[in-house]
């Protein structure tokens, strides 16, 4: 039996299977993150401990038998986020999240240093890691001159786990510490950002073993034999194992907090310059790219919270089909923008509202608007090379048969709905625990999953959604010259 653990931004997702990736038994537990102040975002690690322990006492519950029986745990976590440890590993300050933008300054600072965008094939963005600490040094001194590791998030699980300062390609490919291409940590980045190499954790393929589960644990959980637990992954290469999206023409477009249009490549295909990023992926010899909105069902989740009624109610008051484009125009830029634009001092709006617009027409606009930004990605990595022969959807926006419609449409693509969409990257995570368990090698265990239903683009609505999307592309520039401060601010 395996266990695959997804550490998301608002909860631990848990899934056991067998060998053949049957699911015996499946549990969630929340949590949230805190936002102190505008454009921050941050968590207790210590809530991922918590929810670790709630979602396996259930796995237990459910599945007793099946789960003694335990050979490994995969890891899947949300990237870029900067959990700070001293030399005896207690937690420093609440991990800066991957959606903080408050490193602005020194990313750009760092961003513009002598080859850091050749090392690591991105742009270096407010929300990776290496900015973080360069604003930690700058505004918490006293934090960063006790810092002995830095550990994503999911390798911060994985030291509760097992003991070990251990990460894998796909997540540390985000910290903009790696050299991605060469798929080591980079001594020029390093020391461009203000670190060092002893500061990092060593580094694994995401499907070979990182680490063994503790004896305390062993002996907690009823286990009586030892327990590998995988390198791992980043979450969207995680969700790419869980569906077999691995090389060229696989890849997955998914509506979670954010949202991620990603392509599997056979090479190493970088371009900064479009915003699209190019990282490491779980398995070895092989990258991924992906174009990054930073609010996809956040973007809902806002307007849930603006109108007092759940993202449940607002999307069941939609028809089933999306039948053409809205009236209204939403951006989505509610904490900035990555792909394409890498700005993340733009912030959202709606355009065309009239005294007549209710909460279905703006509950229809944001989620057309999350589908063309996510048409914007489709272009830049269409620039890089990048294909789609499958594209499947995931995440939790694919609950709703509206939004899957309006994004076929706006892609003009067909999306595969894969059974059991939700629980992509626990499923990746536990994959990738059979890989460094039983040696296999990846691709004959990360084949795609049965298809549920395929969404085709309706071809009688492209025209009218090309024409919406060219209004919404237009609309950046006026909404980008209204945030810049009036002369002598």
């Amino acid at each position: 039996m395996y266990l695959g653990l997804d550490l998301g931004t608002s909860g631990l997702r848990a899934i056991l299977t067998d060998d053949t990736g049957a699911v015996q038994a499946e549990a969630e537990a929340a949590f949230s993150p805190a936002h102190p102040h505008p454009g921050w975002s941050e968590q207790n690690p210590a809530d991922w401990i918590a929810a670790c322990e709630t979602t396996v006492s259930a796995i237990r519950a459910k599945a007793p038998d099946a789960f003694a029986h335990l050979k490994g745990i995969g890891l899947s976590g949300h990237m870029h986020g900067a959990t700070l440890l001293d030399a005896d590993d207690a937690v420093l300050r609440p991990c800066i999240l991957w959606n903080d933008t408050r490193s602005l300054d020194e990313a750009a600072t760092l961003d513009a240093a002598p080859g850091m965008r050749e090392i690591t094939g991105n742009i270096v963005f407010p929300g990776f890691t290496a900015p973080k600490l360069m604003w930690v040094r700058n505004h918490e001194p006293q934090v960063f001159d006790k810092v002995a590791k830095v550990l994503l998030p999911k390798d911060y699980l994985r030291l509760w786990l097992t003991g070990e300062h251990i990460s894998d390609m796909s997540d540390s490919a985000g910290t903009a510490w790696l050299d991605v291409g060469r798929r080591d940590w980079s001594e020029a980045a390093l020391e461009h950002g203000g670190m060092r190499r002893d500061q990092m954790p060593d580094l694994v393929e995401g499907a070979a073993p990182g680490g063994m589960l503790r004896a305390a644990l062993l002996s907690e959980w009823g286990l009586s034999e030892p327990v590998v637990v995988a390198g791992g992954a980043g979450d969207n290469a995680a969700a790419a194992c869980g569906i077999g999206a691995l090389g060229e023409g696989t890849g997955f477009v998914s509506l979670g907090t954010s949202g991620v249009l990603m392509a599997g490549r056979d090479r190493y295909a970088p371009d900064p310059a479009s915003a699209v990023h190019s990282f490491c992926h779980a398995v070895p010899d092989r990258w991924y790219q992906m174009g990054v909105i930073l609010a996809a069902t956040d973007s809902l989740n806002w307007l849930s919270r603006t109108l007092g009624e759940s993202p449940a109610d607002l999307s069941s008051a939609l028809p089933e089909k999306a039948e053409g484009p809205s009236n209204v125009t939403f951006l989505p830029y509610l904490s900035g923008e990555r792909t394409p634009h890498n700005d993340s001092r733009i912030r959202g709006a709606f355009i065309g509202l009239d005294v007549g617009t209710g909460r279905a027409e703006l509950t229809r606009a944001v989620m057309e608007g999350v589908a063309f930004a996510l048409r914007d990605s489709l272009t830049a990595l269409e620039g890089t090379g990048a294909r789609f022969d499958t594209l499947f959807a995931v995440g939790g926006g694919a609950r709703s048969r509206f939004w899957l419609t309006t994004l076929a449409n706006s892609l003009n693509l067909p999306l595969s709905l894969p059974a059991g969409s939700e629980l992509g990257a626990a499923m990746g995570a536990a994959r990738l625990a059979i890989c460094a368990h039983t040696g296999a090698a990846p691709g004959e265990v990360m084949t795609p999953p049965a298809t549920a239903a395929l969404i085709e683009p309706d071809a009688t609505l492209t025209a009218a959604y090309d024409a919406a999307y060219d209004r919404y592309r237009a609309l950046y520039p006026a909404l980008k010259q209204s945030r810049r401060p009036a002369s002598g601010a």
